[in-house]
């Protein structure tokens, strides 16, 4: 179900709806607090790490006695940052009062993960920047088409070539019927 590249390097496949936890937290209040609300796996060569919530995202849990302790954690930090250099290297710290708030955390995040992308808030798709303003000008060109409408056309088909070839019924869900008949019939017209 989850296991590690042949070359014992990088991320687990993580399921979707699946936690794939280090062998340590079995029989914990942490891992009992999950049962039943979400589908956990035990790994025993996970460390440095603690949790993989998907194959792009882990859990380092870091007690209060560990960071009292010395510099244990900081290894740990440092082993992942190291490992994982492919990936977006922004950590978040969220502090959690006990295992059981800690469980709770990491179902709701693994079943926010789970959502269609479209409905997840964290996984919708950034609008990408357009990089041609001149691009942009010249499908407002079109009769019906604004800058709200251009927009949109150039996210779904990012070049002239692809607008120009979209049809109609590919255009009507970007537009809307109306306009993707504009849209349409300017490139389909003979001069």
């Amino acid at each position: 179900m989850a296991g590690k590249p042949a070359d014992g390097r990088g991320p687990v496949h993580v399921p979707f709806g699946h936690i794939v936890a280090n062998e340590k937290w079995r029989g914990s209040q942490l891992a009992q607090e999950m049962q039943g609300k979400i589908k956990l796996v035990f790994e025993a060569d996970l460390t440095p790490v603690d949790f993989y919530l998907s194959s792009r995202s882990c859990i380092l849990y870091v007690t209060e006695a560990d960071l009292v302790a010395g510099n244990g954690y900081r290894k740990r930090l440092v082993r992942v940052r190291n490992k994982f250099t492919v990936l977006d290297l922004g950590m978040v710290l969220l502090p959690v009062a006990s295992q059981t708030e800690a469980s709770c955390l990491l179902v709701q995040l693994v079943q926010e993960q789970a959502k269609e992308p479209s409905k997840n808030p964290f996984l919708r798709k950034k609008r990408p920047l357009i990089s041609e303003l001149s691009l942009l000008r010249t499908v407002q060109q079109i009769p019906g088409v604004g800058k709200t409408k251009a927009v949109l056309l150039l996210q779904k088909f990012p070049s002239i070539q692809q607008l120009s070839n979209a049809s109609v019924p590919d255009l009507e869900p970007v537009v809307g019927p109306a306009v993707a008949q504009h849209v349409h019939g300017f490139f389909t017209q003979s001069s």
